[in-house]
């Protein structure tokens, strides 16, 4: 394909794998070909007959000591937080007095290592703007083996934006950083084929992965979950959740007409006329958690079945390529969803999981939230709701002008939310530390 050879090259020139780069070629290809990157309402149905979670779990043994050993716990780390005023990686994030997300993941990891009596791998995925930091804080557990790199890093890659009236690479001589993007998180794909780590995984013993975002604390490796996967010979199984009026701009499940396949349909994939549809929580019931449990060894077949490739749906973003500046050229950015693999596996499914599974910190009153007396952190890392709270998650929403940067939580203070259904806060205000506060609270 003779267009795609400039593209080639600059990834080349900075040392891109050839994994990476076919991957990136599918997702021109695609772009080229003009076909439809939208998923219509009237080629899918509803997610129906989801396996519960609690009845698997409680119907398997805890996974022993050997069959830990043949899982990794695997942590998409590339983030920065930038739109919550962050200039390093978003795990670095302080959620309670001296702890950040990434203290509480090695936290997790050790005490599960010790309960099951094996040691428990983990890899986390950063980008190239995470590593650093990243590594630097890891240093502080040199003696329990997380502070080599060679051992616990896999690089995420990146690619080229592309001019929109050629599909060339952009170039921007003033800041070249800005003629790269993010591929999505579904570059964990050429990602773990590119830099060796599958290969270097399964030539350890290893079949079994967990995958995860890093800013998510519900999602640990539960290791009865992991038996239930070894023996039900899925290649790929996704934890989704029933969706709320708070998640209904996010990706859902559904099932292809066609071939009864299950697929993911994110908002960026329907047609405006089926937004009313996509966001309708009592059809399309259940959202992707982003926590999946792969057989790297189905993995490997698939992707040496098709040229090294997991051909995942495309999403297209039309921005500028400084992303600050209304008048510089307009960029495809081509990203791809991890979880879209669902599609790709014959056998694949999805389980419904508990909420808890699902705590993601996406803005200041996530955060807030996390940071009350509402949720409890064990010296194992693993999190929890407070008694008071009856099992049932207060809801937290922040101003999201007044309060948009994590700094501005610092003259907000920290109430106690124990005892809260709901807290609104619009406009500026100041609580006492532990100021207790009960039922539902609306303050401006």
């Amino acid at each position: 394909m003779s267009s795609f050879d400039a593209i080639e090259s600059k990834m080349e020139a900075v040392g891109l794998s050839r994994a990476a780069i076919d991957a990136f070629r599918h997702c021109v290809e695609v772009l080229e070909s003009k076909q439809s990157m939208m998923i219509p309402e009237d080629e899918i149905s509803p997610a129906d007959n989801i396996a519960d979670w609690d009845t698997l779990v409680s119907e398997s043994p805890a996974a022993d000591a050997e069959l830990l050993s043949q899982a990794v716990l695997i942590k998409l780390n590339g983030g920065l937080g930038t739109s919550m005023g962050l200039q390093k990686a978003k795990s670095l994030l302080e959620i309670k007095p001296g702890l950040t997300f990434l203290d509480l993941i090695v936290r997790q990891v050790i005490s599960l290592g010790e309960k099951a009596g094996a040691p428990v791998r983990l890899l986390l995925m950063n980008s190239f703007s995470t590593s650093a930091d990243t590594m630097a804080h890891l240093s502080r557990y040199a003696a329990e083996g997380f502070a080599d790199a060679s051992q616990v890093e896999m690089l995420q890659n990146r690619v080229p934006k592309l001019c929109v009236d050629t599909l060339a690479p952009v170039s921007f001589p003033s800041n070249p950083d800005l003629e790269w993007c993010p591929p999505g998180h579904g570059d964990i794909y050429p990602a773990l084929l590119g830099s060796g780590w599958l290969d270097k995984l399964l030539a350890a013993g290893v079949k079994y992965a967990f995958v995860s975002n890093s800013d998510n604390l519900g999602a640990q490796m539960d290791t009865r979950f992991l038996s239930w996967f070894a023996k039900s010979g899925a290649p790929f199984v996704m934890e989704v959740t029933r969706r709320t009026e708070a998640d209904k701009k996010g990706g859902h499940l559904a099932v292809r007409k066609s071939d009864s396949q299950p697929i993911l349909r994110e908002v960026a994939q329907c047609p405006d006329a089926d937004v009313p549809e996509f966001q309708n929580i009592e059809k399309h019931r259940y959202f992707n958690t982003n926590n999946l449990w792969i057989r790297l060894d189905a993995l490997r077949d698939f992707q040496q079945a098709n040229g090294g490739v997991i051909p995942l749906p495309v999403i297209r973003n039309t921005k500028t390529a400084d992303p600050r500046d209304a008048s510089t050229p307009p960029v495809y950015q081509l990203e791809t969803a991890m979880g879209a693999a669902i599609q790709s596996f014959p056998g694949a499914c999805a389980v419904c999981v508990p909420r808890s599974r699902f705590f993601p910190v996406k803005t200041c009153s996530d955060l807030l939230l996390l940071r009350s007396d509402a949720i409890e952190i064990g010296a194992d890392g693993l999190m929890s709701l407070a008694p008071e709270c009856g099992g049932i998650t207060p809801v937290v929403l922040l101003d999201s002008k007044t309060y948009k940067l994590v700094d501005s939580l610092d003259s907000l203070g920290i109430p106690s939310l124990k005892n809260v259904s709901k807290l609104v806060v619009k406009g500026p205000h100041n609580f006492a530390p532990g100021e207790p506060l009960s039922g539902e609270v609306m303050i401006g």
